[in-house]
């Protein structure tokens, strides 16, 4: 009778964990699924910015013509290095999703905790590849602005946009 008593302990003990590891999952692929998709839709908002941006002709800056050059170089290096971080982010959300669900669901006894444990490993490295999508698409915005619009003008737009991101 106590062996069984102990046996029908540690099973109900093991469910509750399972339980548990799986709300912690549900969390972290919520988490997941929703930087995975404003990844996606800030790359195709950054492969929009580099197919469709036009910035003028180095000729109308005149003797400053260096200056056009390098805020073009960064405004390209800085959209390029956007979309393809994002591009990661939703590769990486996505590539987590389904082998990590198919681990917690179809993986040997333990497995929930495993698929859930590696997500929370993962996760920072997605985050840290968004954080980066998102500053690089900022920084092609204000380089875009220096580019487009009057000195007076693009002083005002980075300033509102320095200031949003410090609210951020």
């Amino acid at each position: 009778m106590l062996a069984a008593d102990k046996l029908q302990l540690q099973s109900s003990l093991k469910q509750q964990a399972t339980a548990l590891k799986e709300k912690e999952f549900n969390l972290h692929h919520s988490n997941l699924m929703t930087v995975g998709t404003q990844a996606a839709v800030l790359a195709g908002l950054d492969i929009t910015m580099f197919i469709e941006f036009q910035p003028p002709h180095d000729s109308e800056w005149g003797d400053q013509h260096h200056i056009s050059r390098t805020i073009k170089f960064v405004y390209y290096v800085t959209i390029t290095m956007a979309f393809c971080a994002n591009l990661l982010v939703v590769g990486q959300s996505t590539a987590l999703s389904v082998l990590g669900s198919s681990m917690a669901l179809r993986g040997p006894d333990g497995s929930m905790i495993s698929a859930t444990d590696g997500m929370y490993d993962e996760r920072r490295s997605v985050f840290a590849a968004f954080g980066v999508g998102l500053v690089t698409t900022v920084l092609s915005v204000i380089s875009a602005v220096w580019l487009i619009l009057s000195p007076e003008a693009a002083v005002v737009c980075v300033g509102i946009t320095l200031f949003t991101c410090m609210k951020m």
